[in-house]
């Protein structure tokens, strides 16, 4: 079995399994980070002026989706060599391969607001192999939806990552 393979059995051994992650309480903090992030000082005074009179504080429109994790990130030495952490690489742990970001679409539905309690759910989708020019792929499908605490949806995120071999694997093209 080529590492492809391995890929591909283990991620349509996950297809439909969800996983939750408690993201916790998020805050106006989180939100004035975030838009700092993005230079947007606009967003971080509307958001600081709402606080401070007891106003409801929605956050920007892709906090959630915006987020890659909710842990600390890993330190530098610990990153995959395609620079992600092993936690964002379903599928793959310990296999040489590649991954690139092949798409996303964010449906956003309700933006959560300081003080709410927000749960990520994350499911591998679908798993296909496919064959381009340059070789062979699997193409993994990714759902992950947020929802507050009385379960209601607030966004959700569908992508795609393209799974190759590593350049220096010895089936690689």
């Amino acid at each position: 079995m080529n590492v492809l393979d391995e890929v591909l059995t283990r991620a349509r051994s996950l297809v439909d399994r969800w996983e939750d992650e408690d993201c916790g309480t998020v805050t106006v903090k989180d939100f004035c980070r975030y838009a700092a992030a993005l230079n947007d000082a606009d967003y971080i005074d509307r958001a600081r002026k709402r606080e401070a009179t007891g106003e409801p504080v929605e956050a920007p429109a892709l906090f959630l989706a915006a987020t890659m994790s909710w842990e600390d990130g890993p330190p530098e030495r610990e990153l995959r060599p395609d620079g992600l952490a092993a936690r964002e690489s379903p599928c793959t742990m310990g296999l040489p391969v590649r991954q690139v970001h092949g798409g996303q679409t964010v449906r956003l539905l309700r933006g959560p607001v300081a003080g709410s309690r927000v749960t990520a759910s994350r499911a591998v989708t679908s798993a296909e192999r496919k064959q381009g020019r340059s070789g062979a792929f699997v193409l993994l499908g990714l759902t992950t939806r947020f929802t507050s605490a009385d379960g209601t949806e607030l966004t959700a995120v569908d992508e795609t990552i393209v799974v190759m071999e590593a350049l220096d694997s010895p089936g690689a093209p």
